[in-house]
């Protein structure tokens, strides 16, 4: 029974978020749980700031106190990332790990490991929601870090592109 793993988001100690990255890195190989805690990021982003006249590109933390965990959660994978140092708890209702939806997942860009797709281009799929439901067109194109798949759907006799989360179709 292979659970599977999810993101959870960690707070620590404002300005410790790489040092806890590194920490639980480091715990996770000594105890060889890499199957268990698979990825640990501190997310970042671009920011222009003017230093001397000039306009320089600094990279600032998304959600400075945070780290984000994928990992599958049981008594063990809690008790390593719960006592590194620097680490206040999980984010979730009295510390309990709440795991971000596959939604959340997708709008932080954190990761195209959590969108499984059966299909290659070229597959026939059927749309299972929206407002294409039912039809049946070619994949044309997999963006898996976007959790997004391009369908060629024949409207009006031409084939158009669509674009479809993964999770509205299905090979057929």
């Amino acid at each position: 029974m292979a659970e599977e793993a999810r993101w959870y988001v960690v707070h620590t100690y404002s300005g410790y978020e790489n040092k806890v990255k590194d920490s639980i890195q480091k715990t996770v190989i000594n105890r060889n749980m890499q199957d268990l805690i698979q990825e640990v990021e501190v997310p970042l982003e671009d920011s222009v700031e003017e230093k001397n006249g000039r306009q320089v590109v600094v990279q600032r933390k998304v959600f400075p106190g945070y780290v984000l965990v994928r990992m599958v959660m049981n008594d063990n994978t809690w008790y390593v990332v719960r006592n590194t140092r620097g680490v206040t708890g999980f984010v979730g209702p009295a510390s309990k790990p709440v795991p971000l939806t596959d939604e959340e997942v997708r709008k932080l860009g954190i990761s195209s490991a959590m969108f499984k797709i059966d299909c290659e281009l070229g597959d026939s799929v059927q749309i299972t929601n929206g407002p294409f439901e039912g039809s049946v067109g070619e994949v044309t194109e997999i963006r898996p870090e976007e959790g997004i798949v391009v369908v060629g759907l024949s409207i009006f006799g031409r084939s158009t592109p669509v674009e479809l989360s993964f999770e509205y179709i299905r090979k057929i």
